[in-house]
């Protein structure tokens, strides 16, 4: 969360948080207004005339060039631009994730469906991982298409306007969302003692964490998603999105990835096994964001710099 001056912070609380929240919620209708593949489009060329005019793209292309030094500069600057086209389109497209829904079928192509139908019918608690890949969204419909209720946590918006309309777009989730903090913790140990599920994204730095590896260097990661699974003995299955071509009849379309449980060993020593679980799903992680780079929310302060 960003540390603004006791000046700054008393004029968003008066008034700049409203000016914010009105300016989202005019732009969210006007993009609610527009077909998915246009308000997608419009959201693709913001993020591309947009983000590289940001101070954070200076920081985008040397969180690249640390993360994958062998690709030649070009292509990193390539796959920056990706990325923050990728954001664009994944924001404009919030307004449509019923429309995603309700066009499933034809918009999303599901791979490993199996994986979630095992992990809703075991009569035991679940975890299932994703990351900030595509439109990340789209793990959670996957979940709730298939009858697997969620409690998802999430980074809440310091604006709490925002934070009711980004709640408002995430209804056909039928999710229960809870913000990171102590709710978090609360409301993930309760839905699993009741043997539910939780969908977390641990991509993101939690300065609370562990360095963990991730693209070859430490990470601050958040331990609670393997030592939950450690605790409870919840299976932990990720579900990567990636963007696919649009179709001949310029729709655009995704595929939603399903995987095997992730096999974590239990040796007796939990701070031991928990950091190898984070490690694990580093890695898996770390696999997604190399095979689709310019797919991956890179302007995340993902390391220290």
């Amino acid at each position: 969360m960003a540390k603004h001056s006791p000046r700054r912070r008393a004029f968003d609380r008066i008034l700049g948080h409203r000016l914010e929240a009105v300016a989202a919620y005019l732009i969210y209708a006007v993009l609610g207004l527009l077909p998915l593949d246009a308000a997608s489009a419009v959201g693709a060329w913001a993020g591309r005339i947009v983000g590289p005019r940001l101070r954070t793209h200076a920081k985008v292309l040397r969180r690249l060039q640390r993360a994958m030094p062998e690709l030649p500069e070009e292509r990193r600057r390539t796959i920056a631009r990706q990325s923050w086209e990728n954001l664009g389109r994944t924001l404009a497209e919030y307004p449509h994730i019923k429309t995603i829904a309700r066009d499933w079928d034809r918009r999303v192509e599901m791979v490993g469906a199996e994986h979630l139908r095992a992990l809703r019918d075991d009569g035991r608690p679940g975890i299932c991982v994703t990351a900030h890949l595509a439109n990340w969204e789209l793990a959670g419909l996957a979940c709730q298409k298939l009858g697997l209720p969620l409690t998802i946590v999430y980074r809440a918006p310091n604006n709490r306007w925002v934070d009711r309309l980004l709640a408002r777009a995430r209804r056909p989730l039928h999710a229960l969302l809870v913000p990171k903090g102590r709710d978090a913790a609360r409301g993930m140990v309760a839905a699993l003692r009741g043997g539910g599920h939780i969908g977390v994204l641990p991509d993101q730095k939690l300065n609370e964490g562990i360095p963990v590896p991730f693209f070859g260097r430490d990470a601050m990661t958040g331990t609670f998603t393997a030592d939950l699974a450690l605790r409870y003995g919840a299976p932990i299955v990720p579900i990567r999105v990636t963007r696919l071509a649009a179709d001949k009849g310029g729709d655009r379309r995704f595929r939603v990835e399903a995987m095997a449980p992730l096999a974590l060993k239990s040796s007796g020593d939990r701070a031991a096994d928990t950091r190898a679980g984070m490690e694990a799903v580093n890695a898996v992680l770390e696999g997604w964001v190399r095979a689709h780079p310019g797919q991956w929310m890179w302007s995340h302060n993902r390391w220290p710099d």
